[in-house]
């Protein structure tokens, strides 16, 4: 079957490789009996192909149905699925028949499999290899003649490495798996879904369809989406209910994207013209990058502020270049070895009597402490003329007094 007339037909818009493989894969599979395991992050529209292998099979005018794995309760799900006798547990006033029951002849489609608990693993396995199951509360074996498509954004390995998954089960499942992309494997696509929202939404809601500007293309290209198609379908209505101008530019365009803090999203950031540009934090590395790099900067200026205020008080001091802190010693004249400082390595003290060294680890803390008190009992604590001379904010100080309880 020629695989433009399925995508026209289910509404399948792209034409990425990796979607086009995954489509040709659920077009061959249709017509044969074997279990399916549907792969892909939430959004990418799994049981869209669910409803294609439905449609294509031998089963075709039989039942369907989709069943949400994880929004059915731990203590029900066995209930729902294979069905219970009366009076098998509290609230059963009548006989009922599960899903495997009233399908039987049709496909059942197992969204989230992964949430779906061991014990129902156990009980979907056996209806797998031998088409049996068994009410709840009842003894009586019954078969079923049921395909089972099941899809999951989890990785279902891991999950068996960690015992929260059949490992038999998995591999049963997973006859023939089929891998849905993400959107960001699919960039060439994204503006074609985009317009296509916009156009169905524009007749929907009886306005002139939306169009984005060059910047806002390639912010639309740029985003992550990590919900995928239904995020951008979610982002392609706000855009065409809410904006008063048919043409969106990046910077409107950037309003309707959540801002996730720690995660891959885009930012707009201004540049030194003035002009818009985008700025991503690709990997949590990035970031991590930038917090250790603010760090070593918060700590080169505190080395600056107390080399200063020593330097000012008289102390001897080491040049600030060398990263080094002042130190300080009772013996006469004492001299500061020339090693760069490091927080972690103890510093060597010289005194003038031969052979006799003196080893003592700086603490930044302490130092700082040391200061900000001569500096107040200097100016009979008067925190502003303090906070001019040690180099640091009233504010600053404040907080500071208060972190070492210093007494004024």
């Amino acid at each position: 079957m020629e695989i433009q007339s399925i995508k026209n037909r289910f509404g399948i818009i792209g034409n990425s490789p990796a979607l086009n493989h995954a489509l040709n894969t659920a077009i061959q599979v249709a017509n044969t009996d074997l279990s399916v395991l549907i792969v892909g992050e939430s959004g990418v529209g799994k049981e869209a192909f669910s409803n294609i292998i439905h449609a294509l099979s031998s089963r075709k005018h039989n039942p369907f149905i989709a069943v949400n794995c994880g929004a059915i309760p731990e203590g029900t799900i066995d209930s729902e699925l294979f069905g219970h006798e009366k009076g098998s547990f509290t609230g059963a006033v009548d006989s009922r028949k599960g899903y495997f029951e009233t399908v039987s002849g049709g496909t059942i489609f197992l969204d989230e499999i992964g949430e779906m608990p061991l014990g129902t693993q156990a009980r979907l396995l056996r209806v797998l290899e031998t088409g049996e199951f068994i009410r709840v509360g009842s003894s009586k074996v019954q078969k079923t003649d049921v395909r089972v498509i099941a899809a999951t954004n989890r990785d279902l390995l891991e999950y068996t490495q960690q015992g929260k998954f059949r490992e038999d089960l998995y591999y049963r499942l997973s006859t023939v798996p089929i891998r849905v992309p993400s959107l960001r494997d699919r960039p060439d696509d994204i503006p074609l879904l985009f317009r296509k929202f916009a156009s169905d939404f524009s007749e929907k809601y009886k306005t002139q369809s939306v169009q984005l500007d060059t910047a806002a293309q390639q912010l639309l290209v740029s985003y992550t989406w990590p919900g995928n198609v239904r995020e951008l379908k979610n982002i392609a209505e706000q855009v065409s209910v809410l904006s008063t101008d048919k043409l969106i530019t990046a910077e409107v365009f950037q309003r309707f994207l959540p801002q996730r803090e720690g995660s891959r999203s885009l930012a707009l950031m201004p540049t030194h013209n003035g002009n818009s540009a985008t700025t991503d934090f690709s990997t949590e590395r990035d970031i991590l990058y930038k917090l250790f790099f603010d760090l070593k900067k918060d700590m080169n200026d505190l080395k600056q502020m107390i080399f200063d205020v020593a330097q000012h008080q008289g102390y001897p001091t080491a040049n600030a270049s060398e990263n080094l802190l002042p130190v300080y010693n009772n013996a006469p004249e004492p001299v500061v070895t020339s090693t760069p400082y490091n927080a972690s390595t103890p510093i060597l003290i010289q005194s003038n009597e031969p052979h006799e060294e003196v080893e003592e680890t700086l603490q930044l803390a302490e130092r700082e402490k040391e200061f900000i008190t001569k500096a107040l009992k200097k100016h009979k604590s008067r925190r502003r003329d303090a906070a001019n001379e040690l180099g640091i904010s009233e504010r600053t100080l404040y907080r500071k007094i208060k972190e070492y309880g210093i007494k004024e």
